[in-house]
């Protein structure tokens, strides 16, 4: 198996640890009746908004544990990409006037 196979293999084996950390998390969350607390704080009408309310403000952390997480395996094994967030807050290239087109 040469390295590179090899580094494919423990990031996908590292992906799937932090899914199931992601997964985790969220049965942890479940279990705490966060969902239910926020869900109970709207009327009966908007039961389906409170848990898609509580969904996202309990994920939050979790989605950025991950984030950083798939960061450090990505620098420890070497492996590289572009991340659409890392290009979508930069300021856009300025055309240079003196380049020929």
């Amino acid at each position: 198996m040469s390295a590179s196979s090899h580094n494919k293999v423990l990031h996908h084996l590292a992906t799937a640890f932090g899914l199931l950390f992601l997964a985790g998390y969220y049965l942890v969350m479940d279990q705490s009746g966060f969902y239910d607390w926020v869900t109970a704080q709207l009327p009966a009408e908007y039961a389906g908004s409170g848990l898609m309310l509580g969904i996202m403000i309990a994920m939050t952390p979790g989605f950025f544990i991950w984030k950083h997480y798939n960061r450090w395996v990505e620098k420890k094994l070497g492996v590289s990409g572009k991340y659409y967030e890392d290009g979508f807050y930069k300021e856009p290239e300025k055309a240079d006037k003196n380049k020929p087109d």
